[in-house]
């Protein structure tokens, strides 16, 4: 499996290493913590500049007993640093990222956790939370998981919002957001809001800059194929817990308050 955007995943050799210091020290407008255990084996990515990349998933518990199983990508570096194994317990500070796969005659967006920092996971899970997004950003709603799984993106709206009702009512509404990276590269990041958030959600338009915060979580659904035959998938997006309007780069004069999904 191959990322797109080779040029960025790291600083090595060719790389501007203090623009990427910089960018990570500052959070910039893509960031995630995750803690949780590494449930699949590494399996060889691609490599750039010599250094090998890794892709795995880790499993991140959510209170309803369910778990959230997560890709994640790390550089050869990493996982020997912190010896990474299946059912260890980890922490990782990074951005998610999307690139491109040809499968077949048709290009599949894929996404996964890039890990620019490992840690193993104590009871510092929290601070360190705290300290990478800032604690007045984080959702304390998250840090009282048993292990924290909190993105904060600040992208555009690259598609126009699908807003629906599920047969018991309650709102969805699908958004795409487009999250700028560094040399003119940018990720494509699918997020799901609920409730009050839908119905602000929903009158978005495309251009529009836009903050939220929320969790990452994996879904399973049913696709069937043109043989006829059903596979099940798994969908990655973003559960949006709080979502705001640029007030800046807003065409709206009012209700541009930021909302939190408390439905």
């Amino acid at each position: 499996m191959e990322l797109e955007n080779k040029g960025t995943e790291t600083t090595t050799k060719g790389t501007p290493q203090d623009t990427l210091k910089d960018e990570h020290t500052s959070g910039g407008n893509n960031r995630v913590f995750l803690a949780g255990h590494i449930s699949g084996e590494p399996v060889f990515s691609h490599e750039v500049f010599g250094e090998g990349f890794y892709e795995m998933n880790m499993s991140i518990d959510r209170l309803s007993g369910a778990a959230d199983i997560i890709p994640v990508t790390m550089s050869e570096r990493l996982l020997t640093d912190s010896k990474i194994f299946v059912g260890k317990q980890i922490a990782i500070k990074g951005q998610f990222r999307s690139y491109n796969k040809l499968i077949g005659e048709r290009s599949k967006l894929m996404l996964t956790v890039f890990a620019r920092e490992v840690e193993d996971t104590v009871q510092q899970s929290f601070k360190e939370a705290r300290d990478y997004l800032g604690e007045d950003q984080t959702p304390t709603k998250h840090l009282s998981d048993a292990n924290p799984n909190i993105i904060e993106l600040t992208g555009y709206i690259c598609k126009p919002p699908i807003y629906r009702t599920t047969p018991f009512n309650r709102e969805i509404c699908d958004i795409l957001v487009a999250v700028n990276r560094a040399y003119n590269k940018s990720d494509y990041i699918p997020a799901i809001a609920w409730g009050r958030n839908a119905r602000f959600a929903k009158n978005m338009l495309v251009g529009e800059k836009v903050h939220i915060s929320g969790r990452i979580q994996s879904r399973e659904y049913q696709k069937r194929l043109d043989d006829g035959t059903v596979e099940t998938r798994t969908a990655f997006e973003v559960s949006i817990n709080k979502i705001s309007r640029d007030a800046l780069e807003s065409q709206f004069n009012d209700d541009d308050t930021a909302f939190t999904d408390t439905d």
